[in-house]
């Protein structure tokens, strides 16, 4: 690598919106993020989320146009 041309490697302090801070390495000095693995959905629980409310609008649809299994 060439030396001056490239930037400086330092420890960053990443904040989250939710509170959690840590250390990296970045060329940044801090980072503010949205979602992080403490408070993002997949993460925090270890299962996706969204494909229990998919279920839920899956049921109803069918109920609301007339799509219902019927007992035969």
């Amino acid at each position: 690598m060439k030396k001056g041309i490239h930037p400086e490697f330092v420890e960053t302090e990443v904040k989250c919106a939710c509170g959690n801070t840590f250390t990296v390495k970045s060329t940044k000095k801090d980072l503010h993020l949205e979602v992080c693995n403490k408070c993002h959905p997949y993460y925090a629980t270890g299962k996706e989320n969204s494909l229990v409310s998919r279920t839920g609008r899956v049921e109803k649809f069918n109920r609301k146009y007339g799509f219902t299994k019927e007992a035969k």
